[in-house]
């Protein structure tokens, strides 16, 4: 009884997968136009499905967002690796910040949707926040570990700035022009004389 082997798995349908790759598709561009609040009833009408059958692959919003910016979470992260392969780490800490708060504000309440992730443990984005501050504190002690940045700036401290910019640029498009600017003034608060 205990040596038998797990059920075999059903392989996915061609249909499903579809399905799924539409919804996907429909729910980046209505994220993209209306944000994290776009109607999830439009979303699967664009993607030809039933509100069911989106719902069958995404029980909720956070999960269809999740897997919506999966990929770009995933550049980010090895960007990160990139840049700390180099020889200047507080440059390679203002580059992948520049990149977290660009993909922070990939739409409107993606910030939002982020911070929240930080805090609840069972959210489909902790995980995901987790590995983003894990990345950020290897840039962030290798800057300071160089005298650099000041040694009191923690990773959640790093995450929460990365957070609030991606708020600003998300809500204000004049802000998207400005957001250079913004680090800039951001550098000049962590960074040692």
């Amino acid at each position: 009884m205990g040596n038998a082997p797990p059920p075999a798995r059903r392989p996915v349908r061609a249909d499903g997968r579809r399905n799924y790759d539409a919804i996907l598709r429909v729910a980046r561009e209505s994220f993209q136009a209306k944000g994290s609040a776009a109607s999830l009833e439009e979303i699967a009408t664009g993607a030809g499905v039933a509100v069911g059958t989106l719902y069958g692959h995404f029980a909720t919003r956070e999960s269809l967002i999740e897997a919506t910016t999966r990929d770009g979470l995933t550049a980010l992260l090895a960007h990160g690796e990139l840049v700390a392969a180099g020889d200047d780490p507080l440059g390679a800490l203002m580059d992948w910040t520049c990149e977290a708060v660009l993909f922070s504000s990939t739409f409107r309440g993606l910030a939002a949707v982020l911070a929240q992730g930080m805090r609840d443990e069972d959210s489909h984005w902790h995980e995901g926040c987790l590995a983003m501050e894990r990345c950020g504190a290897t840039l962030l002690r290798a800057a300071q570990d160089t005298g650099r940045v000041r040694g009191d700036l923690t990773s959640r401290e790093l995450f929460d700035l990365i957070s609030a910019a991606a708020w600003v640029r998300e809500t204000s498009p004049a802000a998207a022009d400005r957001s250079g600017r913004l680090l800039e003034l951001f550098v000049e608060g962590i960074a040692r004389p």
